[in-house]
């Protein structure tokens, strides 16, 4: 059976840890003569992974490495999300929704929650869209749904492809897709048949 990307992982339970970081392009130039900043704003935004699985045996070992190997490399993706950040800490009350088609940047104008409820925190998660087309973002401040259940969303990444009008947003277990940085995949092998494995990801943009 040919192999259909974006795949899932074999799971997060395995996570030891993981370092996330959140790139953005943006230029500086100073004078040399009054040290005077110009600032120039890309529209460059991604999420980067670093994971380390716990040590593990060989039954629990060889479907990670069957998983990293079907990536063949730079050419497969996957779904990524925070493994420790799967459950929101606001209400995430209602439906949400996509209010308006067009929207790209920094701003997501959104409908379908509970009315005057905090129905997101800054730092939760969401996801818009789904299999090839999925993305994760980050709610930068508190999020207030309005007495007709709307709420203005602060992003990161910011948003670089219109979600339609009325598409569904996920806050929970939200992932976007990634994939491996290099077409190198190495595995170490440790007494006691015990395998130490980790990874790098790129986020798609």
């Amino acid at each position: 059976m040919a192999i259909v990307y974006p795949v899932s992982l074999p799971n997060t339970t395995s996570f030891r840890e993981a370092r996330m970081t959140a790139r953005t392009t943006v230029g500086v130039t100073k004078s040399p003569f009054t040290g005077a900043q110009q600032v120039q704003k890309h529209q460059g935004q991604w999420w980067e992974f670093e994971c380390s699985l716990v040590p593990m045996n060989r039954d629990n070992a060889e479907d990670w490495i069957a998983f990293l190997l079907s990536l063949n490399g730079r050419e497969g993706t996957f779904y990524l999300g925070d493994p420790y950040g799967a459950t929101p800490r606001g209400s995430v009350s209602g439906i949400p929704v996509v209010s308006g088609a067009d929207q790209t940047g920094k701003t997501l104008n959104t409908d379908g929650w509970d009315e005057g409820v905090n129905v997101l925190k800054a730092g939760d998660y969401f996801q818009l869209g789904s299999g090839s087309a999925q993305r994760l973002h980050k709610v930068l401040t508190n999020v207030n749904a309005d007495a007709l259940g709307q709420a203005t969303l602060d992003v990161f990444p910011e948003i670089k492809t219109a979600p339609d009008d009325n598409a569904l947003i996920t806050t929970t277990s939200a992932t976007g897709v990634f994939r491996l940085p290099s077409n190198e995949m190495a595995f170490d092998l440790k007494q006691a048949s015990t395998y130490g494995l980790s990874f790098a990801a790129v986020g798609v943009v």
